[in-house]
């Protein structure tokens, strides 16, 4: 059949194409959730504090990131963020063009954009936590960086997975729009390849089946954690 063909691997068909770019979609995908993670992590904090200045910032950085189209965040970071850079490098007296990366950029967008969501989800897992565990930490005297990471950070994770799991779903499907990157992802693959072969309706549901696949596959992973982090309660 000519499907079959054309989801081939070697010279006559696109599946070898299609499979590297499902791959570059996982690793975008991952390299964002940890970025994302990283965010969470230094913005959560600031969202709970009691400080006025401190917890301005943490609220402009999930209003305005959530506030926003993400395809904005991505033209802002890939075009404003090469202008940056170059601006940085003429100081310096380079005058000639830098083009930062495109799984860089692509994955620091998408990371900027998981990290508003994971702010959010991490914060209300705190809020959800008995108050008397605080307490009893604050009574035997343990310093707040070791009730943080022995304390609340274990039941932070666990709380957090549920939602987390929607997070990563959304960080999955963003990165098709770093497409407009050039990054060849399975948007850009299934777009390229469905002008080469005038074929759209066919490579686009390949595209949507691999999707699929993936959010299916991560469902199983994720509910296996969940699993595990709940052993006991």
């Amino acid at each position: 059949p000519i499907y079959m063909e054309l989801l081939s691997f070697g010279d006559t068909g696109w599946g070898d194409e299609l499979f590297f770019a499902t791959l570059m979609t996982i690793a975008v995908s991952i390299a964002a959730m940890a970025i994302g993670f990283v965010f969470a992590l230094i913005f959560t904090p600031l969202k709970l504090s009691k400080n006025k200045t401190l917890n301005v910032i943490g609220n402009c950085y999930t209003t305005i990131i959530r506030g926003v189209p993400e395809l904005l965040v991505i033209y802002l970071l890939f075009f404003g963020g090469t202008g940056a850079v170059m601006y940085v490098a003429s100081i310096f007296g380079y005058d000639g063009y830098i083009e930062i990366n495109a799984f860089i950029t692509g994955a620091l967008a998408i990371g900027i954009i998981s990290g508003a969501y994971s702010t959010e989800v991490f914060r209300g897992a705190i809020l959800s936590i008995d108050k008397g565990q605080f307490e009893a930490s604050k009574v035997l005297g343990i310093k707040k960086s070791i009730q943080f990471y022995k304390v609340i950070l274990p039941q932070m994770l666990r709380l957090s997975i549920p939602n987390l799991s929607n997070v990563w779903q959304i960080t999955l499907k963003d990165t098709s729009l770093i497409s407009v990157t050039g990054l060849v992802e399975i948007m850009r693959q299934s777009y390229i390849a469905a002008g080469s072969t005038r074929d759209p309706l066919f490579f686009y549901s390949v595209a949507a089946a691999l999707y699929l696949v993936l959010t299916f596959l991560s469902m199983k992973i994720i509910n296996k954690l969940e699993i595990r982090f709940n052993k006991g309660y």
